[in-house]
């Protein structure tokens, strides 16, 4: 068996990186919502949407798109 010789990096790359993204509440909100819903996609594409356009924003190097998350889930989920 292989071992990681340094210790607590993650297998991927991105898999470090993405709790530092200021696109971490969207992606958070994306998957609550996935299992809110069971996995049911359609009920969750606002989410998508929001997280697809903050991370268009951030490889541009320019401010994450500000959403209002806690709202935005709330309308979604009641």
């Amino acid at each position: 068996m292989a071992s990681n010789s340094k210790g607590s990096t993650p297998p991927y790359a991105s898999a470090a990186r993405i709790s530092d993204s200021p696109c971490f509440p969207q992606y958070t909100a994306s998957l609550k919502c996935l299992e809110e819903f069971s996995s049911n996609k359609s009920k969750c594409q606002e989410h998508f949407d929001v997280y697809k356009e903050c991370k268009k924003k951030e490889l541009h190097n320019e401010q994450p798109f500000e959403s209002n998350c806690f709202i935005t889930c709330s309308s979604l989920l009641w």
